[in-house]
């Protein structure tokens, strides 16, 4: 090196093609030696960026070289917070690498800035929050230079990265700043505490819970608010604590219509339940834009416990149904949920035949999957139509004839008000059906029966025959198969 040097024709100040110079090169790979050489000559510019504007001394510390960072600022022709091009200067390269050393050594310095954002607006104090380097925030924040509460481009301020990250002594130390917004709305319109509950970081919301000048009511973009949040996760002591509040709406609902009580019941919240259950200003029936309440909720996902605890308040109705025509029973009966269906059964307020708006009873629901307990249930109800079909004409049993259910169909055809041979709009009877998929047991069971046609075709013509053979069912299809005439007698 110090041989090149001693060249007349040698350019120490040469970049290559990416403007690097051999001072640059060499403070960024940390070659100490080869720096000082360098920076004994009058023609070596120590401050030269490359294509990029990134200086030596940039490089330097944003390789957390603390050694090399002294030697070059130790020259007064280097300009120690110069940015590249995209805003980052050496201090912003140091808090985004955690670097505490550097970081204190860069503000040892009288001319540089402290809060200088890059160009997306992010400072050092931002990324150090970002990245959770918990140390380099706390020596920053000592600064009255520094704005604790400076957003990005996004609007994410080192609080909600404080937040995000569960930093907890951070968050602490940021809001012990007076000039430190804790209610800033983020992200998707969400507040700290918000964010805190949505994450189900418990620390934090304690933390956020303490102070008083939080807005404890104060909804995101899609008007779920704290309350709302706890009650969905099922944060029993967090829904306590806001409840005991005069400034929190504990009937408020996000932007589908569902209230903290709709959340807590349709996630099965029990205890967070109860005591929403407690106020007299709550409406425990109301529903969401889809006409779902929080019993029709409970009962879909088979809730005994909390269909009980609603069904106590005189003020829920039981049979209220959804935009779709379906009743809680209905859901109850549809997913197969037995003790919740007979709970239901046994109120004088519930009908048991009420059809959605496709036409699907809650015995068409049970027939279809096949549930033996509960269309024995359903038929043992005074008011059940047994044959009711759907608005395609399918009735409870084509649907168990169809999905090969052999035990609903012998029970359904027990029925002197159920017919066996009752087609849909397509003209497809249960017979029809169960050839088509190959439910041979089935197949016999309706060719028993006098007031089955085993030759009726649907409307395109084709007969349970010909749809076993085209299916390849061989045993169905020698079930249909007429009986071979007699043999004529010889004389």
């Amino acid at each position: 090196m110090k041989t090149l040097l001693g060249q007349d024709d040698v350019n120490p100040n040469e970049p290559n093609n990416n403007g690097e110079t051999p001072l640059w090169s060499a403070a960024k790979e940390g070659h100490e030696g080869v720096v000082k050489i360098l920076l004994r000559r009058d023609d070596v510019n120590p401050d030269r960026p490359d294509g990029h504007n990134r200086t030596p001394l940039r490089c330097a510390a944003e390789n957390g070289n603390e050694r090399m960072v002294k030697i070059l600022l130790g020259r007064d022709d280097i300009n120690p917070d110069r940015s590249d091009s995209e805003g980052r200067t050496p201090l912003w390269c140091a808090a985004e690498n955690g670097s505490e050393g550097m970081v204190k050594i860069l503000l040892g310095r009288d001319d540089i800035n402290p809060d200088r954002p890059d160009s997306e607006g992010r400072t050092p104090l931002w990324c150090a929050a970002q990245k959770g380097h918990e140390g380099v925030a706390k020596i920053l924040l000592g600064r009255d230079d520094v704005n604790p509460d400076k957003p990005n481009k996004d609007g994410r301020t080192p609080l909600w990265w404080a937040v995000s990250n569960a930093e907890e002594e951070l968050v602490k130390i940021l809001l012990g700043r007076g000039n430190v917004n804790p209610n800033q709305l983020i992200e998707y319109g969400q507040t700290p505490l918000l964010w805190a509950l949505i994450g189900e970081r418990e620390g934090l919301v304690q933390i956020l819970l303490a102070r008083n000048d939080v807005n404890f009511d104060q909804p995101n973009s899609r008007s779920q608010t704290p309350l709302w949040c706890a009650a969905r996760n099922g944060h029993k002591g967090v829904v306590q604590m806001l409840l005991g509040r005069d400034d929190v709406d504990p009937d408020r609902p996000d932007i589908d219509g569902r209230t903290p009580l709709w959340c807590a019941s349709d996630n099965g919240h029990k205890e967070v339940v109860k005591t929403l259950l407690r106020r007299e200003d709550v409406s425990f029936d109301r529903p969401d834009i889809d006409g779902r309440t929080p019993l029709w909720c409970a009962a879909e996902n088979g809730d005994k416990e909390v269909v009980r605890m609603l069904l106590e308040r005189g003020d829920v109705s039981p049979d209220k149904p959804d935009k779709y025509g379906r009743t809680p029973l209905w859901c109850a009966a549809e997913n197969g949920h037995e003790v919740v269906m007979e709970i239901l059964l046994g109120r004088d307020d519930v009908n048991p035949d009420a059809p959605d708006s496709e036409g699907r009873t809650p015995l068409w629901c049970v027939a279809f999957t096949g549930h033996e307990k509960m269309v024995q249930i359903l038929l043992a109800q005074d008011c059940v139509d047994p044959d009711k079909p759907n608005t395609r004409g399918r009735t409870p049993l084509w649907c168990a004839a169809r999905n090969g259910h052999k035990g609903v169909v012998q029970m359904l055809l027990e029925r002197d008000d159920v017919d066996p041979d009752r087609p849909d709009i397509d003209g497809r009877t249960p017979l029809w059906c169960a050839s088509d998929n190959g439910h041979k047991e089935v197949v016999k069971i309706l060719l028993g029966r006098d007031d089955v046609n085993p030759d009726k075709p649907d409307i395109d013509g084709r007969t349970p025959r010909w749809c076993a053979a085209r299916r390849g069912h061989a045993g169905v299809f020698a079930l249909l198969r007429p009986p071979a005439p007699p043999t004529p007698r010889t004389a």
